[in-house]
């Protein structure tokens, strides 16, 4: 039976979790860089369906995230309305944030707003790991989200990726190929500028700079991505 979402509360849904996770998926998260030292071991495909029984609910979310447990966040992310994540509200969880995934949950909601664009300056240009991910986690969901956004915005971006391709922690380098990959892909008119960037990248005397700029020109360079775009 379907409970209603009056009924879920953070206790009841907590409880549910547990009943859901095991342990080998906790190790399979800490396989994967995911700090599972609060985690229940419960997939993302088995908490998306699960989220939608709770239903958007940003006081319950308050609670499920104030519990610390990993996927009561992920379901927090999940509920929260994009008109409800503020910008000092994701930057107030971000604070906590110790794992990608939350990470880029996080910045995926975010990315839906208007006004995502104005916070990726202050992100990009932290040095702690995961909120400067979140700035070029927050570039790439835009890229897929931002529907009329002019391609100015993402040109602009440029500079945040040259800036940070030198960053070789995983988590960092990862999110910034992520980010010029995904501009790459958003139209035809930035496919180009994109392609560019990365072959720019790929002669750069620097390891990682490289890896990026070689990745993305494999990808971008996919006759599959070409022919999306329309691009002979």
């Amino acid at each position: 039976m379907r409970q209603a979402p009056s009924e879920w509360t953070v206790q009841a849904v907590l409880q549910h979790l547990a009943d859901l996770g095991t342990e080998e998926n906790r190790q399979g998260m800490a396989r994967f860089g995911i700090d599972a030292s609060r985690a229940f071991g419960v997939p993302l495909s088995v908490l998306r369906p699960f989220s939608r029984k709770l239903e958007k609910s940003p006081d319950l979310a308050s609670d499920l995230w104030a519990s610390g447990f990993h996927e009561a966040r992920l379901l927090a992310i999940l509920i929260t309305p994009p008109k409800a994540m503020t910008a000092a509200l994701m930057q107030r969880w971000l604070d906590d944030i110790q794992s990608w995934d939350l990470c880029d949950q996080l910045t995926n909601v975010y990315a839906r707003r208007p006004d995502s664009g104005a916070l990726v300056a202050e992100l990009v240009a932290s040095e702690r790991a995961f909120v400067k991910r979140a700035g070029f986690a927050l570039i790439a969901w835009r890229a897929v989200h931002a529907k009329t956004a002019p391609d100015q915005a993402f040109l602009d971006c440029f500079g945040f990726i040259r800036a940070a391709a030198t960053d070789d922690r995983n988590f960092v380098w990862k999110a910034v190929h992520w980010a010029l990959r995904q501009i790459g892909k958003r139209s035809a008119s930035l496919h180009g500028p994109a392609l560019n960037l990365g072959e720019e990248l790929a002669r750069s005397d620097d390891r990682t700079a490289r890896r990026i700029g070689r990745e993305t020109v494999k990808e971008l360079s996919l006759p599959k991505v070409r022919e999306r775009l329309g691009i002979g």
